[in-house]
């Protein structure tokens, strides 16, 4: 099966969608959750489940069933329906050639053992090692469609209660970057070494960790999806679509609420991101809403490998998102950051809406293993590998941000870099901010601003510090 897709180029060139009206969310929200379960009927070059012994009942667990409709889809190039009904299931591996579709009134739950989840090799946060395989699975696949109106979600509570577990144990040890690596959790669609593939339409719930992730992966489009981690508490990590040194990725009219970053992207982490040295480029993120994040847009912290290429547009970000653009790295990540273009972003009471930090969250970014510690997996050693410092100080240069309105907010600005590595070669225009303080920008070289109006209550300008060639503040 071949998918029709639109090239990168002419995502580039197309005119942006405008985004339905915020009232009609949760309506469609709830006509997903609440449609009436319907029999999918039977259709040719199809596999329904339950022809495989799947029972839909939401306790039987029924991934070997559903993994047999899988392999026999493979085999026709055909496509895997579901009657209506809640299928529980552990990981499900997608086949070259496929659809995988969930109807409305569908809705798989994520197993809540780790055990139905296999250890697979792969990268996750930055480093490469063996992990628990996600939910949905394109591992080294191609040319695959997951697809639908119905509903994935991971009943992920038991992962978030775990993690928080280990946290309480690992944060008083001074180990607390470790918690991440050691409590492992499933993500819920993971795309690895995978060459077009198209998600799209599908409402996703309650990750165990990230919910899209993208690595190593290519000509890869997610469209019209919506993706709400916080029912039932607030999962930790739960990003929304992370791309991870990948390429060719549309992302286009995505509605996100989650716990951690909304739309990221990734290049791994310190010495084995800049081992492996592959960037993420030629990305289109447009027409998206994040209603609830650690922020909207974001570029990091695994900056290893670099970020070149990347469009943002037509981005709407609400409150209680803390920031609304946010780049951030640390001092061992290393990295080069350039020809970013964000654009057409509206952000309302976030409280920051741009900032710029390079030396972000210490005690999880600094990997030290106490010298009390004598017995430890191999990827703690991968972790706390010293980077030199010539190395590990990225590089920011060539950023392009206009057309952004803020309402609401505390600090327009909030950048800063290192002496010795100042920001570089960025330019704002068409910039309306009402906040309450324009901020600071320190570190930075040659920064133009055109049309570019603070509404600060007290009426200072930006506290420009250590930054020279700055024009039109």
């Amino acid at each position: 099966m071949s998918i029709q897709r639109r090239s990168l180029l002419q995502a580039l060139a197309a005119t942006p969608v405008a985004l339905p009206a915020l009232t009609g969310a949760s309506a469609s929200l709830a006509s997903r959750s609440s449609a009436a379960a319907s029999i999918a009927p039977k259709q040719a070059n199809t596999h329904q489940v339950k022809d495989f012994g799947a029972k839909g009942d939401g306790k039987t667990l029924d991934t070997k069933a559903i993994q047999a409709a899988i392999d026999a889809a493979a085999q026709t190039k055909g496509t895997v329906l579901f009657d209506g009904g809640a299928y529980r299931t552990g990981a499900l591996f997608l086949k070259a050639g496929m659809t995988f579709k969930v109807d409305q009134g569908v809705r798989l739950l994520g197993s809540q053992n780790i055990d139905d989840y296999p250890m697979l090799p792969t990268r996750i946060a930055g480093i490469e090692m063996t992990w628990p395989a996600a939910l949905i699975n394109v591992y080294k696949e191609r040319d695959v469609k997951l697809t639908g109106d119905g509903i994935i979600d991971g009943d992920g509570k038991v992962f978030w209660d775990s993690y928080w577990a280990k946290r309480r144990e690992y944060d008083p040890k001074g180990i607390r970057w470790a918690a991440d690596y050691d409590c492992r959790r499933p993500r819920l669609i993971q795309l690895f070494e995978a060459d077009n593939v198209r998600i799209e339409n599908l409402s996703m719930y309650r990750s165990g960790f990230w919910t899209v992730h993208i690595c190593y992966s290519q000509n890869i489009e997610v469209y019209n999806v919506i993706i709400r981690n916080n029912e039932g508490g607030r999962g930790p990590s739960t990003d929304g679509i992370d791309i991870d040194s990948s390429r060719k990725v549309l992302v286009e009219k995505a509605d996100i609420t989650c716990n951690d970053d909304a739309l990221c992207m990734k290049a791994g982490r310190d010495a084995d991101g800049l081992r492996v040295a592959r960037p993420t480029e030629d990305i289109v993120i447009r027409d998206c809403v994040v209603r609830d994040a650690a922020a909207g847009v974001t570029f990091g912290s695994e900056t290893s490998g670099g970020f070149r290429n990347i469009k943002v547009s037509n981005i709407k970000v609400y409150h209680p998102t803390p920031v609304g653009i946010l780049f951030k790295s640390a001092q061992t990540r290393g990295g080069n950051i350039s020809g970013i273009e964000i654009s057409d972003i509206f952000t309302q009471d976030v409280p920051t809406v741009m900032r710029v930090n390079l030396n972000w969250y210490p005690a999880y970014s600094y990997a030290k293993i106490p010298d009390g510690i004598k017995e430890y997996p191999d990827y703690w050693k991968t972790l706390s590998t010293p980077v030199p410092k010539q190395k590990g100080i990225p590089q920011l240069s060539d950023v392009y941000i206009h057309d952004v309105k803020a309402v609401g907010g505390k600090t327009a600005f909030e950048i800063s870099a290192y002496p010795e590595k100042p920001l570089k070669n960025f330019r704002f225009e068409r910039l309306h901010l009402d906040t309450w303080a324009a901020g600071s920008i320190a570190n930075a070289d040659n920064f133009t601003f055109n049309d570019v109006t603070i509404l600060s209550l007290d009426g200072k300008t930006v506290d420009v510090k250590q930054s020279t060639n700055i024009r039109g503040l």
